[in-house]
This record gives C-alpha cells, structure tokens and sequence, in this order.
C-alpha cells in the first residue's frame, strides 16, 4: 500500500538519523565518565576502550527505544503539519489503521531490545564485573599510578610516586603509609623496585626512611635505611559464588525465583514492553496542529518517556523490596500503559470527526436568512 510504503520508509530513516545522534551523545557522556574514573585509578587504563564498549552496548536497547520513539513522533508529526494526514484520513485511513506500519516498520527494532535485554544484557554485565575484578585484584605495586595517592586491596596501605619506569616495576620518590591495629607506619625512600623471589614479591626500597607510631604507648621510632624490603600482599580475593542478578541469565533468575531476581527480570521484562508501548505512545503523541505557531508534542513526548522510564526503575526497587510482585508489577504498569496509549489513539482518531462536525453545525447555525 502507499500509505504503508511511504510511512514505513520516512520512519526507518528518521530511525537511523535519530540513532546516531542519541548514540554519540551516550558514547560522549559514557567516554567521560570511564576516562574519569581511569584517571582516579578505579580503572584500568587499558581497559578504557572495552568498558566503553561494553557501556554502550548495555545503553543500547534504552537508546533504540528512545531513537524509535522519537522516530514516530518526528514522522507523523510533520505528516500532520503538511497536511497529510488530512489527506490520508480523507482517503479513509484511521489512526489506529496507522499503527499497523508503525509496529511492522518496528519490529526488527524490538526483536533487537529483546535479544539484547534477555541474552546480551547479563552477559555485558557478567563481562564488565569481570574486568573490575581483575583490576581490583592486581598486586599492591600495580595498583599505583603515577602523581595519585593509591589505597591497597586490604586498605591497610596507602602508596604515592613520583614518577615509574615504562616497565612498571621501578618507582622514584615512594610513600608508603601502613596502618594496623597497633599504630602505623610512614616509610619514604628515594626509589623502589621490584623483585621476585621464589612465589614471592618484594619492593626493594633504596635510601629512605621509616616512622613507626605506637597508638597504645606513645612511642615513636624513626630509622634510616639504605636498603629495605617489604613484602607486597599478593593474595587474591576469592570470586563470589553467586553473581550479581544483573550479571545472571535470564533463565537462570526465572528458574531460581527470589527478590532481587524478580526485581531484575521486572527490568528486563519492562524494557522489553516499554519499548512496544513507546510506539503506541508516540502514535497519539505526534497529534499536530498545523495552524498554530508552535508545537510542543516533542517536549512532551520526551517528558513522557522520561516519566516511563523512571516508573520502570520505581517498580524494579519495589518488586525487589518484595513490596509488589513480578506479575503484579508488569500487568499494573504496563498494561495501564498499553490502556492509555490505545485512548490516546482512539481518542485522536475521533476528536477530529468529533470537532470538524461541531463546527460545521454551528456554521449552519450561524448563517443568517436568505433575503428575498
């Protein structure tokens, strides 16, 4: 059909357009924010490119959802302020009848948000955990970096250098602050290395300096070294028997039923049904006035969607509190969704009839008498 054709053509490069638009704001505000927290050491600066990727591909069914929200909106409201709409609705297409290309147009789109929040979602997640716990894991000594003060995996130890070789195991300018139950200790030397011996790791620290500090006497003790070694804690932490619900599978959360898994699948599952609905929405939303000057159905879609989105998030903490269930919370939220779109829908496909044939009646009430 023409209609359909026409429709579903302006809709997917709309789509496209929008896509890369919201895609480059999400990697812009996600490259920030991962280069910040490299540069405060809580991550590895290796790993800047992967935590990126896996962020965006974590965003990605949020901003496909966005990106064919907006797509509506944009395509049939400038077919409503060129009058086209006007020409189709006379031709005997309704609006409802319109939703029918809109959701065939979409459907790869939501094939894509559900393989993404049911398959890849656990995995990116299970993925990024894992490169944060390798990072958290490294010795004491590949923890520092260079100019920024460095707590240690125990947190008993804070370390500071001045300056590393390119190879990572020679430091210039090292301080070392150890605290324990007992009082602490400040050791400065002039340079460091690092030394392996056996299953052991050492820092080899040259011409420096050692205070001690007893809390519960008082004493203190200052000593002078042209050589002293200390031995790095290289123990690991032992990885997490159970997973995060985010980072589990989807069929793992449905078969082993509990609180924080509903509240996951309560997300998952939300997502996948906003995006269905943010269709419908952004069907009645488009609604355009051509005759007035300016036009806010943009604004208030996007205040819609925002509103929806943080619903969402509100019944995943209380799904997780166990203060409404899974079922519960998918039927009341998004089905009273659905319900409001398709009034919006109904309502626009029959407030124009409703309103063209009041103003004709009272044209004719108005029109005076033929004079004779």
């Amino acid at each position: 059909m023409l209609f359909q054709a026409a429709l579903r053509r302006e809709l997917g490069r709309s789509f496209a357009a929008t896509l890369v638009v919201v895609l480059t704001i999400v990697l812009t505000m996600m490259l920030i924010r991962t280069l910040g927290q490299a540069a405060k050491g809580a991550a590895s600066a290796q790993d800047v490119v992967l935590l990126l990727g896996f962020a965006a591909m974590a965003h990605l069914p949020t901003m496909i959802s966005l990106s064919l929200f907006i797509a509506v909106v944009l395509t049939l409201g400038r077919m409503y302020r060129d009058s086209e709409m006007v020409v189709w609705f006379s031709s005997g297409i309704s609006l409802a009848r319109a939703t029918r290309p809109v959701v065939g147009s979409a459907l790869p789109a939501l094939v894509i948000v559900a393989l993404l929040m049911t398959l890849a979602w656990p995995w990116v997640n299970r993925q990024t955990l894992e490169v944060r716990e390798r990072f958290e894991r490294r010795s004491d000594v590949a923890r520092v970096a260079p100019g920024l003060f460095q707590t240690s995996s125990d947190g008993q130890r804070v370390f500071f250098i001045d300056r590393e070789s390119a190879e990572s195991r020679q430091a210039r300018n090292v301080f070392i602050l150890a605290q324990s139950r007992g009082g602490e200790s400040i050791t400065t030397a002039l340079s460091g290395t690092v030394v392996h011996e056996g299953g052991d790791r050492f820092v080899v620290l040259d011409r420096g300096q050692r205070n001690e500090a007893n809390e519960a006497t008082g004493e203190r003790a200052v000593a002078r070294f042209e050589s002293y070694r200390v031995l790095i804690d290289d123990s690991r932490v032992a990885p997490d028997t159970l997973l995060p619900p985010k980072a589990r599978s989807t069929w793992e959360l449905l078969r082993q039923r509990d609180a924080a898994g509903d509240g996951e699948l309560a997300w998952r599952f939300g997502m996948i049904l906003g995006a269905v609905n943010l269709l419908l929405l952004g069907v009645g939303l488009a609604h355009v006035n051509p005759r007035r000057a300016s036009n806010w159905n943009l604004v208030f879609a996007l205040l819609a969607f925002v509103f929806y989105f943080n619903l969402i998030n509100l019944t995943q903490s209380w799904v997780s509190s166990r203060r409404l269930g899974l079922e519960a919370s998918l039927v009341w939220l998004h089905g009273s969704a659905l319900a409001v779109a398709c009034v919006l829908v109904w309502w626009r496909d029959h407030a124009s009839g409703w309103s063209w044939a009041r103003v004709g009646r009272g044209m004719r009430r108005q029109a005076p008498a033929a004079q004779p």
